[in-house]
């Protein structure tokens, strides 16, 4: 009994310094082994914020409308606040923003074409010839003008603030008894001082729409007409004459440009 009681004694010593060595084994590694990390969620993307600052261009299309004070040197007649009847107007603009917090200041010009001659709105009417009315042939609108504003997200509140310049600025004079008519041309361009403001939205990455209004103050201006035709030897001239606009138009903004992102 003695000799068995040993046999086992040796066998649970041989079988347990193993176990013991295996243990401490496992929790050495354990103890080397970092705890658990949890899966790292991917970050969210979010796209820079919006800017106005770049380069643009874009198109336009609106109506324009005139009005002068009409005298002339013959028969003393004078005619305040003579109106048309306005005309289409379109093509573009180009310009560039600089952004500073919510403040957006730029440059821009536009160059719009007139579709159709201006009509006359009324008549003169003189003590020997009838009636006659006179008609403002405009072709071109040009203007150069800074342009300051405030934005709010993608809202642009902006006012503008420069000269223009109008060309072909003829005028036509009717005798609406006779039918009996004469253009008379001042050929150089007609020039003045611009003031306006608009909104504009940026819908879209690049994209933006504007709803804007101007007004061109220019200069006065004297037309003789012609001898040997009717009212030869008459000087028309056209006291405070004004341009107004009201143009909706379009703009793609050019980021990867100077100051943009």
């Amino acid at each position: 009994m003695e000799n068995e009681g040993n046999n086992m004694l040796k066998l649970l010593q041989a079988i347990g310094a193993p176990a013991a060595l295996l243990t401490l084994s496992m929790v050495a590694n354990a103890a080397e082994v970092p705890p658990y990390a949890r899966p790292v969620t991917p970050p969210v993307y979010l796209p820079p914020p919006l800017t106005w600052t770049g380069f643009y261009v874009g198109p336009n299309l609106g109506g324009a409308w005139s009005k002068h004070d009409l005298t002339d040197s013959l028969f003393g007649l004078n005619l305040s606040n003579v109106n048309d009847r306005g005309a289409f107007i379109g093509v573009g603009q180009l310009g560039y923003n600089y952004q500073f917090g919510n403040f957006v200041i730029g440059i821009e010009a536009d160059f719009d074409g007139i579709a159709t001659t201006n009509s006359p709105g009324t008549g003169v009417v003189g003590p020997a010839f009838g009636t006659i009315q006179v008609t403002n042939n405009n072709r071109w609108i040009a203007t150069l003008a800074g342009r300051f504003g405030v934005t709010n997200d993608g809202w642009l509140f902006y006012g503008k603030a420069g000269g223009g310049w109008v060309g072909s600025d003829d005028l036509t004079i009717t005798n609406t008894v006779t039918g009996t008519s004469v253009t008379v041309s001042n050929n150089s361009t007609n020039s003045g001082w611009l003031v306006g403001g608009g909104i504009e939205w940026a819908f879209a990455d690049n994209w933006s729409v504007k709803i804007e209004y101007d007004y061109l103050g220019l200069n006065s201006r004297t037309f003789t007409v012609p001898a040997g035709g009717f009212l030869a030897g008459d000087t028309f001239t056209t006291s405070n004459p004004n341009v107004q606009m009201v143009k909706v138009g379009a703009n793609y903004r050019f980021k990867y440009w100077v100051g943009g992102y």
